[in-house]
């Protein structure tokens, strides 16, 4: 097994371990918001997402163990970097969110979006992280098949949850009355 590769396997098992433990915190934060009088909205989405993630990892590890190759020099810093936004962005999120951070679309009447930070300039600096991560990972082992599928499926993901985010928001940050007369 070539030494690149195997460098590749374990930053697939560590990135693996990481979204299990954001898993792990997801959960402990839904039990936050639920103590606040927070429920889930559009449970449905959830298992798509899921599958779109695990199989990321899965085509990824594929694709470098039959196809890939070591980054070349003219792509890897500008790839790292990605990965690095994307990461910083996905921390931050957490860091800001707090226990109001969760793999699923919780929504906790009464409660005002966050309009902190990055926040009040990005309106889903998670989601931008994600997609600059999903992107990078593969690149960093010449996936590039992978890297162009899961990013474009991410992308029609992502656009159809921002808009049932948005939608949940609006509906219940609303005036009552308002609230009632859109669907969620």
């Amino acid at each position: 097994m070539r030494a690149e590769f195997l460098a590749f396997l374990v930053l697939l098992l560590a990135l693996g371990v990481q979204r299990l433990n954001e898993l792990r915190r997801s959960r402990i934060n839904e039990e936050s918001l639920r103590a606040r009088g927070g429920f889930e909205v559009h449970p449905e989405h959830y298992p798509v997402m899921v599958a779109l993630h695990a199989s990321w990892f899965a085509a990824m590890l594929l694709e470098a163990h039959f196809r890939g190759g070591p980054v070349d020099l003219g792509t890897y810093w500008p790839v790292l970097g990605a990965l690095a936004l994307g990461f910083g962005l996905r921390r931050y999120s957490m860091s800001v969110l707090g226990d109001r951070w969760s793999t699923r679309i919780f929504i906790v009447p009464g409660e005002p979006p966050i309009r902190r930070g990055l926040y009040r300039y990005i309106r889903h600096p998670n989601y931008l992280g994600v997609v600059l991560e999903l992107a990078a990972v593969p690149l960093l082992y010449q996936a590039w098949g992978t890297a162009v599928i899961w990013s474009i499926a991410n992308l029609f993901l992502l656009r159809h949850r921002i808009r049932l985010e948005e939608q949940a928001l609006s509906s219940y940050q609303a005036p009552e009355s308002a609230a009632r007369s859109e669907p969620y």
